[in-house]
């Protein structure tokens, strides 16, 4: 059991022990992952595991991202204080709490009003107030009239929707899990030009895959 008074250790040995040797070396990033308290974002009953390098199970069959891998994904961000985000999964509301400390706003979107209600209760408590949280299906795009500098999703797809890039601002960004289990790859597709796209793949992971996202047609014989 980690006693309250720990957490703060505990913290810090995340991010040394785990983030930092996942190539994270953006201070900005490691400052930030310090700051907002991870412990108060996870589920009652796995609170001690708030720190642990694993999926922390959450209702609904998803789960709330390794910490070194919520590192590498702000750190290929890059997120700047003028960014406008769609978070297309809210989960637990910690990676919500991340951006929004890193960007001008983000709109936070999930299909499980529970998820949705959970996270504005503690992203209030920490005083994050320009986040938007909604619930709704957002695999099709989010606000169609709207476009972002940055999407993150939250759920793995077996390929990545092209419409989602007709939202993303040129210079931004979509970081998405790519693949199906059990070869997975996180990517950021960044907008370069009007008609060029670049694809970065990051590193291989896992993540459950994002509800009311279209499966891959398959051929049967």
């Amino acid at each position: 059991m980690i006693a309250e008074t720990n957490f703060d250790h505990a913290r810090f040995n995340m991010i040394e022990q785990q983030i930092r040797p996942w190539e994270v070396l953006d201070q900005q990033v490691l400052d930030l992952m310090y700051q907002v308290p991870r412990e108060e974002f996870v589920p009652k009953d796995y609170r001690n595991l708030a720190f642990a390098d694993i999926n922390i199970p959450l209702p609904h069959q998803q789960v709330m991202m390794k910490p070194n891998v919520e590192g590498r994904l702000l750190q290929a961000l890059a997120l700047n204080p003028q960014d406008q985000v769609l978070e297309i999964g809210t989960g637990s509301g910690y990676l919500t709490a991340l951006l929004a400390k890193s960007a001008n706003h983000v709109d936070s979107v999930d299909l499980f009003a529970d998820f949705v209600t959970e996270a504005k209760a503690k992203l209030d408590a920490l005083g994050i107030t320009n986040v938007s949280l909604e619930v709704g299906d957002a695999s099709n795009g989010w606000n169609l009239h709207k476009q972002y500098d940055i999407i993150v999703i939250t759920g793995a797809l077996p390929k990545l929707p092209s419409h989602l890039q007709e939202q993303i601002r040129e210079g931004g960004c979509i970081f998405a899990v790519v693949g199906e289990a059990p070869v997975m790859c996180a990517q950021v597709l960044n907008h370069l030009s009007e008609e060029e796209w670049h694809t970065d793949e990051l590193f291989e992971t896992w993540l459950p895959p994002l509800v009311g996202a279209s499966p891959r047609q398959r051929f049967v014989l």
